[in-house]
């Protein structure tokens, strides 16, 4: 899988291959799977998928940065951002693949 992306629909593809539902109803259940993250995520919560690593979203505040073309300060809004944390099983996968 080296330089492709995983899309929904491969993941569909995959729940149908593995469970056998129809793949009308895979890919419904991929997607209320995605919403039921991302709803949880603006709630402000944080999601944590045992095995694979935890979502959260941090609040960064204010600052000034600088523009990198002039040179110039220009402020930044504070703003709401997800973080993600691989778990150590993930990372250990993942280590074992690039070997």
């Amino acid at each position: 899988m080296k330089g492709r992306t995983l899309t929904r629909a491969d993941l569909c593809e995959a729940v149908h291959n593995e469970v056998g539902l129809a793949r009308t109803e895979c890919a419904s259940l991929v997607e209320r799977s995605l919403e039921l993250i991302v709803e949880t995520l603006e709630k402000g919560e944080m999601v944590k998928l045992s095995g694979f690593g935890v979502f959260q979203v941090r609040a960064k505040r204010a600052r000034v940065g600088r523009n990198p073309k002039t040179g110039e300060p220009a402020p930044i809004d504070p703003r709401r951002v997800i973080s993600f944390r691989a778990s150590q099983i993930m990372k250990t996968r993942v280590d074992a693949a690039n070997r």
